[in-house]
């Protein structure tokens, strides 16, 4: 890789990286933007374990959901970024408790309880009301299904795991709850948030600024749970 300036009058460097024989152009962009990103050179100063990190400390504090002594479900946690935060604003174990779950192995995270297993099973909210002790207080997802290449079949499969998330925060939140999930723009984004409007005080879309400008991901966040499903 080589090291250019953005001008020549600027101190700031940017990495370019060379394409190499065997590397495709959309590694060599995905890398670049990669090293360029302050928010992943920031998560390895700050010993983050993502990027991801930040976006959800920006849009808690906006939204204040996350408070001492809450019950913390994270849905599809690996690597664990947001998990990490929720610890921390939580003050998991001491008060609060976070679990974290997902279909791959996480390394541990002082605070949370990480889990592997699959949300989608349908003993899976039972179980998670189990860990906790009771009804879940936010339910966060940060989840994106594998990409297929294929943009409208990628775009079905999104909208679907968000919603199969919306029918689990459902199942395990207690009245008052919180759930923050990623969507991805396309047209669907807005019937969910219909549909979310049902059950909860107030539904907004927010974008932080931590999410790429060039990335079609917002967040729907759903505060003010009216429903009684998850009870003790």
């Amino acid at each position: 890789m080589t090291v250019r300036s953005k001008s020549s009058g600027s101190r700031e460097l940017k990495v370019r990286v060379k394409t190499g024989k065997g590397r495709k152009l959309s590694s060599k962009l995905w890398l670049e933007r990669q090293l360029n990103d302050p928010y992943v050179a920031r998560a390895k100063r700050e010993g983050m374990r993502s990027r991801a990190a930040y976006k959800l400390i920006e849009i808690d504090d906006k939204a204040r959901f996350l408070k001492k002594g809450q019950r913390v479900v994270d849905l599809g946690a690996a690597p664990g970024g947001w998990a990490q935060v929720a610890a921390k604003r939580v003050h998991s174990p001491a008060l609060g408790k976070v679990i974290g779950i997902d279909l791959l192995d996480i390394e541990p995270l002082p605070g949370v309880d990480l889990r592997v297993f699959d949300f989608l099973d349908p003993g899976a909210p039972a179980l998670l009301k189990k860990m906790l002790g009771g009804p879940a207080d936010v339910v966060l997802s940060d989840m994106a299904a594998n990409a297929t290449g294929h943009r409208r079949t990628d775009h079905i499969k999104i909208v679907a795991l968000v919603e199969a998330a919306t029918e689990f925060a459902r199942e395990v939140l207690a009245p008052g709850g919180t759930f923050l999930a990623k969507v991805i723009q396309g047209g669907t984004e807005g019937t969910l948030l219909t549909l979310l409007k049902k059950d909860f005080a107030t539904v907004k879309h927010v974008k932080p600024l931590a999410s790429r400008a060039d990335s079609a991901e917002l967040y729907l966040l759903a505060m003010g749970f009216r429903g009684g499903n998850a009870s003790e």
